[in-house]
């Protein structure tokens, strides 16, 4: 049983790869991502051998609990990503829940990332075992925290996987993990704003108290060498045996426990000021839809979240380090949130799919291409205007110069206009599958996650250098430069819009199969 989920995890691998030469790049490049956390990790953990006892035991109990948390969180972002992850695609199997339960353990530590993680873990030997003893109980301590993090990443996701389906459940997790990213980010805040201490003795403040976590019994047994050790990995056993009955527990009710993804929904129609603004059309069609995806869809409002989460973090930052005077203070952050909203425009027609042929059959020429993209940057105005307002006051209230608001307002709508433009190229020219997955997540088909890197990462080097411009001089005190920065964003996204169109209207038998793939 598990050699057949070892097959079929190995077979959805290579079949995702075939006769698509992108998605072969997408694996390559995840691959050497993941040769090179290995190595790093290794070394980095091999390295503290050079370190003292007692550092070099509590850097290994906060490296141990981080990959535990890692390994907690990060597995509910591939939700739907991974097809041996949803216990209800493995429902119709003819299979005891042990055995099924054996065969998705399998499967979970089969795959270039798992070795990749293990080979960190096992860098704890080298790092913190100072004797035989050490190294003996490092090997057995190595693999049970390994497999507590495997059998908690599926305790969670197999607990959670009737949420995960939900829209509801959706939000909440898009929700929850900006708000982890933005906790994690805490003690980096702390510091910045001057409450600093000895940073060893923070260390082993930190380390104390997760010391007494399953991954730190792990860790310590290591250094430790001795009963002690030997104590808390017989402690980490039967902690693991309880997780993985709990598992098989929690995936006996899964497999009988109705979907509420396939329960219907409402439907209402609703007229808003929007609809009695703008004239029936093309373009008014396109900006109610753009706005019910941002409204309604989890992928199209995590992203809104994570630009108002970024920008509020790096203005209070900023005020923190003693470089809340000058207007870059409040100009910066708001140039920042403008420019994460702009990479998400860098792949405009994905989040429409297969759908987008009932669009491409009514395009006349290319000027119709025009007004279907003027459309979606309107969609992206309407909601972004009042947020970068918004962010603006934010960054003026963290600084103290509320003189500098209209100047970040401005200079952030110009910087958003930059991105437009410079998105719709990239829509046509790297197009790529936003897969309706079960989270929102999932930024690419499998195979594809190379390509979306390149454009996302294409995207913001392109926007950031055709802004600097305008934004740089008003960072540097000329304020009244930012009187030209919105013509001049609202110049190149009309030239983005047209450029696109030119280009993309040939193009829409190849955009509609890049956005088009299986998932």
């Amino acid at each position: 049983m598990v050699g057949l989920f070892v097959a079929l995890k190995l077979r959805l691998i290579s079949g995702g790869m075939r006769g698509d030469t992108q998605r072969v790049l997408g694996f390559v490049f995840s691959c050497l991502a993941a040769l090179v956390v290995a190595g790093g990790g290794f070394l980095l953990l091999s390295l503290l051998r050079l370190a003292s006892p007692q550092v070099a035991a509590d850097v290994g109990v906060i490296a141990f609990t981080g990959l535990l948390v890692f390994w907690a969180t990060v597995p509910l972002l591939a939700f739907g990503v991974d097809d041996t992850l949803d216990p209800a695609k493995l429902a119709l199997f003819p299979l005891r829940t042990r055995q099924l339960a054996t065969g998705m353990f399998a499967a979970s530590i089969t795959g270039i990332w798992p070795a990749a993680s293990f080979l960190v873990t096992a860098g704890a030997l080298v790092g913190l075992a100072r004797g035989v003893g050490g190294v003996l109980l490092g090997i057995v301590a190595v693999l049970l925290q390994f497999a507590l993090c495997i059998v908690a990443s599926r305790l969670i996701t197999t607990a959670l996987s009737g949420l995960l389906r939900s829209r509801r459940g959706r939000d909440l997790m898009a929700v929850g993990v900006i708000v982890f990213v933005l906790m994690a980010q805490l003690p980096n805040l702390i510091v910045n704003r001057g409450l600093t201490g000895d940073p060893l003795a923070m260390v082993h403040s930190i380390a104390s108290v997760l010391r007494w976590t399953p991954s730190g019994w792990a860790a310590h047994a290591i250094s430790d060498g001795g009963l002690v050790g030997l104590a808390e990995l017989v402690a980490l056993a039967a902690l693991v045996l309880a997780l993985g009955w709990l598992w098989i527990r929690a995936l006996s009710r899964a497999l009988v426990t109705t979907d509420a993804s396939t329960q219907a929904a409402s439907v209402r129609r609703s007229s808003g000021l929007l609809d009695r603004i703008l004239p029936d059309g093309r373009v008014a069609a396109v900006v109610a839809k753009e706005l019910k995806y941002a409204r309604r869809d989890p992928r199209g409002r995590v992203g809104w979240f994570a630009s108002i989460a970024v920008t509020g973090v790096l203005a209070f930052s900023i005020s923190g380090q003693g470089q809340g005077s000058g207007p870059g203070a409040a100009i910066g952050p708001a140039c920042v949130g403008a420019l994460m909203m702009g990479i998400q425009q860098c792949n405009i027609f994905g989040i429409d799919g297969r759908s987008l042929w009932m669009n491409a059959v009514v395009y006349g020429d290319s000027r119709d291409l025009r007004g279907d993209v003027a459309g979606r940057h309107l969609g992206v105005a309407i909601i972004a205007a009042p947020v970068l307002i918004a962010l603006s006051v934010l960054g003026a209230v963290f600084s103290g110069g509320f003189e500098t608001v209209l100047p970040a307002v401005l200079t952030a709508w110009g910087v958003l206009g930059v991105g437009l433009g410079v998105g719709a190229l990239t829509s046509v020219l790297v197009p790529y599958t936003v897969p309706d997955r079960l989270n929102a997540f999932t930024g690419a088909a499998p195979g594809q996650g190379g390509v979306a890197f390149v454009a996302s990462i294409g995207a913001m080097i392109v926007t950031a250098l055709l802004a600097l411009p305008v934004v740089l001089p008003v960072l540097l005190g000329v304020t009244w430069m930012s009187v030209v920065a919105l013509p001049y964003g609202l110049a190149l996204a009309w030239a983005g819009r047209v450029l696109a169109s030119r280009i993309g209207y040939p193009r829409m038998p190849e955009l509609l199969a890049a956005i088009s793939k299986p998932t």
